[in-house]
């Protein structure tokens, strides 16, 4: 396993899309398809090219090879002595994505599909105490190996604290470090990285949105936020805590010896081959530091409209409304209920080559191939008004403003889509009929809104029921009151819920969807909004021209079994005009 010949430098730390590009092994239009694909999935870019069938795994993994100086090796042809597999738990094999294959005194020598993952390399070392010598193995190859020699379950965060154990007494009850050296040295411990690691491919696992570490005056806990809803997962020993926070603020690249300030930072990692970005906020507390990542994983988001739960009706008005060449478009709901999600699905559709497309967002959550991102940055002064000001020349034809927050971006967006764009934004409100009165309220003269405004979805995000332990049921006859149903509707129509198994969790939930209400401005409609009228006639008017509300789209998914009553009743507008 010699290294290969040395090869110049410059070429050494070329992308791989860029070294097959130079070689004339793939072409312009090729690597533009896969970025794209890489941005949705996360997949190595390598092995996108060898699945759309334009360059075989072979040369990929010479060419790999040669870049990094590593041999190249078929994990297939391979036995691997038991002895071997033991130096590395599942754990590890799975986040990094990476496979022993030979031990020799203190070295070990792993296959690795990305060769030039420094970092990964640096933290096996930290957490296995050993030398790490790497060879080239195809990402398919590790995955297989990975399945055939630990299985499918591997470690939990309950089997590493409890292996540690004692081990885990890293910092005295009450110690106050404050030198960079003593916290990066406690950072780079091999239970803080291993823990931590373990935390971090569970909450992936469970497709958690979130992930919480919090202090307390006797205890530290970890939560995750999975379909909307926090549980607790593991309550690591109280002296984790200072080597947990820093650990992940190195890896942020924050400050660690501050303490008494909020940060904000992000890290990029892969897990089990799967491209994740994690947004990290940090929170000064009395017991120590708060921190939470929300976590974007690009495997588990669809940015497209089909896939997002609206109702076929919905779809088709939505198609319609942002073909139009201007206008405003708006979503409204609470943060978290995909109101972005949905307007990243709509410039999706539209983004066309003779567009410029332009987005001011806080932050950027997904990249957009073909759109123009820009991240708002208070600290210095670029708020969304000052953004939208200079946004407007740059010649743009279709503009998305990641929230309307004040009277100044309302105004702005007002004017841009009366020059001519088409503006995508965001407002919090409890229904659609609630956004105009909210623009009034803002400022914005009646008569502009009704120029401008051409639709506003407001929307919800439910739980969907367990498909594993989903039943049939009768609910209370409160509950059918409370949904607006009369007792004969209950015999017309099937009821489900989850009732609770291994694959949820026993919430009895798995996965969630939207719940939407589209208003679409008509003359009636307009007519109120100049005479300033109240939100309930407007809400009337919108229901008398088609509009399905919150709680009839919920209905339809309740009827179809896709969600439960309760949701729908968590989450929908239960009046009834």
């Amino acid at each position: 396993m010699a290294p290969e010949k040395e090869q110049p430098k410059q070429e050494k730390y070329k992308r791989i899309g860029q070294l097959l590009l130079d070689k004339h092994m793939i072409n312009e239009h090729q690597l533009e398809q896969a970025l794209e694909e890489q941005k949705l999935t996360g997949k190595l870019l390598g092995r996108i090219f060898v699945d759309m069938g334009v360059v075989k795994e072979d040369d990929i993994l010479q060419l790999l090879g040669a870049r990094s100086g590593f041999s190249v090796i078929k994990l297939k042809d391979m036995k691997i002595p038991k002895e071997v597999i033991d130096k590395v738990p599942a754990s590890v094999a799975k986040i990094y994505t990476i496979m022993p294959i030979a031990v020799d005194g203190n070295q070990l020598s792993i296959a690795i599909a990305d060769p030039l993952n420094v970092a990964a390399f640096d933290d096996l070392r930290f957490t296995l105490g050993m030398n790490i010598k790497g060879v080239v193995a195809s990402d398919e190859d590790i995955k297989e190996q990975i399945q055939k020699y630990y299985g499918s379950e591997g470690e939990t965060i309950q089997d590493v604290l409890g292996v540690f154990g004692e081990k885990m007494e890293l910092v005295a009850a009450g110690e106050e470090i404050n030198d960079i050296a003593t916290l990066q040295e406690l950072a780079s411990r091999a239970p803080v990285i291993k823990l931590l690691n373990m935390i971090l491919l569970q909450g992936v696992k469970e497709k958690a949105s979130d992930i919480h570490f919090e202090p307390f005056e006797s205890d530290y806990r970890v939560r995750y936020r999975v379909d909307g809803v926090l549980y607790e997962v593991a309550r690591p020993p109280k002296n984790l805590s200072l080597g947990l926070s820093s650990r992940i603020k190195v890896m942020a690249n924050l400050d660690i010896a501050e303490r008494r300030l909020p940060q904000d930072g992000r890290i990029m990692i892969t897990i089990e081959g799967k491209s994740v970005d994690l947004r990290i906020s940090t929170l000064p507390t009395i017991f120590g530091e708060s921190v939470v990542m929300r976590v974007l994983d690009r495997t588990t988001v669809s940015l497209s409209i089909d896939d997002v739960g609206m109702l076929d009706d919905t779809k088709k008005k939505i198609r319609g409304i942002i073909q139009k060449p201007n206008g405003i478009f708006l979503a409204t709901g609470p943060t978290g209920c995909g109101k972005t999600t949905t307007l990243y699905g709509c410039m999706r559709e539209i983004n066309k080559i003779e567009y410029k497309v332009i987005t001011t967002e806080d932050p950027v959550e997904y990249d957009l191939k073909g759109v123009i991102q820009v991240p708002i940055n208070a600290k210095i002064g670029l708020t969304f008004a000052s953004c939208l000001r200079h946004i407007l020349r740059q010649d743009p034809d279709i503009i998305m403003v990641g929230e309307i927050r004040d009277p100044d971006t309302a105004q702005i967006a007002i004017q841009a889509s009366l020059t001519g764009h088409l503006v995508f934004s965001t407002l919090h409100t409890n229904d659609a009929s609630g956004t105009i009165t909210r623009l009034v309220d803002m400022g914005v003269e009646p008569f502009l809104v009704t120029s401008t405004l051409e639709a506003v979805l407001a929307q919800r995000l439910v739980r969907k029921i367990c498909t594993y332990c989903k039943e049939e049921y009768t609910p209370e006859p409160e509950i059918v009151a409370d949904l607006g149903l009369k007792p004969e509707d209950v015999k017309t129509h099937k009821f489900y819920r989850g009732a609770g198994c291994v694959k949820c969790n026993n919430s009895g939930y798995k996965g969630r969807t939207g719940i939407y209400e589209l208003l679409q401005l008509n003359e009636e409609i307009r007519q109120l909004v100049i005479g300033k009228a109240h939100t309930a006639l407007i809400k009337k008017a919108a229901i008398a021209g088609g509009m399905k509300t919150l709680l009839e789209d919920g209905l339809e998914k309740i009827y179809s079994g896709v969600t439960s009553v309760d949701e729908v009743l968590k989450e929908a507008q239960t009046s009834v005009l």
